[in-house]
């Protein structure tokens, strides 16, 4: 019995999302009220994170434009470029229609729900994940259309449309609760339970609508077991090469640990929330779920991953907090002051 105490029951639903999606694929109105609930989900998402930040905090994520362009470049120029390798396997090895997909994959913008939450479920810096995931939606609407239209060969109109139901779902309740933070951020404080449950209920919710699309789709018609084998082999290759590279520039730029951890979730991630709108775009209907299958291995087993990721850099967060109060730390000071303060007490000893 202990060993179905230790699973996580938000990574035991990510691994029956899909199959519940398999067996009740949502239709017609079902589905357009899926969707409706999922956009919801997300406006609630980012009303909670503004309203639980203080504005203070949130400036001072948007002033580290260098932190941003390091995130944006991994987005946008490092991602597309191992994509573009992927494209160049021999036909054995993947399919041709297979590896578009995982070109599509790669210009995508970077996830948001799960990259805040991940940070936040690891003791990183909110501020910043809210900060960089935004930016990188917010210019993915822009950037991965003209990278598509170059690299992929198809051609998309950016409306205002779009960018404003991007303004909508995301700038505009994050601006609503720094609004209101002074009022029901300490509540939010109180109750961190209620942000926990929009930040796995909703990315919950996009799997199983991306899932329900895919198989509505045909999707599991139309792919043999092989591919499928090769497609969850090459995304699990995919996210190690992005971790292994994003963790390695976070101690080349030497950013400390919140900030690290931001740089891992926000670098490496790829959002399936923004990519499966785009793909009904740039690719025909009836080929559309063969398109975004790499897509959807990847976001599943990325959240997967990351969600292993962020326990442990909780577990280590905790017993660093354990280590302060065994050093002294006085109850009520704020765990940033009291790691400095231990820091500076073991470097003026190393010194002495």
């Amino acid at each position: 019995m202990s060993i179905f105490r230790r699973i996580d029951p938000f990574l035991a639903a990510l691994l029956l999302i899909p199959v519940a999606a398999t067996l009740f694929p949502v239709r017609d109105g079902a589905a357009e009220a899926l969707d409706t609930l999922t956009i919801a989900a997300i406006c609630l998402l980012f009303f909670l994170h503004g309203a639980k930040l203080a504005p203070a905090q949130t400036l001072a994520g948007f002033r580290r434009w260098p932190f941003q362009l390091l995130v944006l470049v991994g987005t946008f120029v490092i991602f597309p470029a191992i994509g573009l390798l992927i494209t160049l396997l021999p036909t054995a090895v993947i399919s041709p229609v297979i590896a578009t997909g995982f070109l599509f994959l790669c210009l995508l913008p970077s996830t948001v729900q799960s990259s805040i939450a991940f940070t936040s479920v690891a003791r990183g810096n909110v501020a910043l994940a809210v900060s960089s995931a935004s930016v990188s939606n917010v210019l993915g609407v822009v950037f991965t259309p003209m990278l598509a239209a170059a690299l992929l060969g198809s051609h998309v109109e950016v409306t205002p449309q779009s960018i404003l139901e991007i303004i909508g779902e995301l700038v505009v309740p994050f601006i609503a609760g720094q609004l209101l933070h002074r009022y029901i951020g300490s509540w939010l404080a109180e109750h961190r339970i209620l942000v926990s449950i929009v930040d796995q209920g909703s990315v919950l919710l996009v799997v199983y609508a991306a899932f329900s699309t895919g198989v509505t789709q045909g999707l599991w018609t139309i792919v043999p077991p092989v591919d499928l084998l090769k497609v969850i082999a090459l995304s699990s290759v995919l996210l190690a090469l992005v971790l292994g590279l994003f963790i390695g520039l976070g101690r080349v730029f030497r950013f400390d640990r919140a900030d690290r951890i931001v740089l891992l979730f926000c670098g490496s991630k790829k959002s399936q929330v923004s990519g499966l709108p785009m793909a009904f775009l740039l690719f025909p209907a009836e080929d559309v779920g063969v398109y975004v299958l790499p897509l959807m291995i990847f976001h599943i087993i990325q959240l997967l991953v990351c969600a292993v990721i962020a326990k442990r850099y909780a577990r280590q967060a905790a017993e660093e907090e354990d280590r302060f109060d065994a050093a002294g730390r006085e109850p009520g000071v704020d765990d940033s002051h009291a790691a400095a303060a231990v820091a500076e007490r073991e470097d003026t000893d190393a010194k002495s």
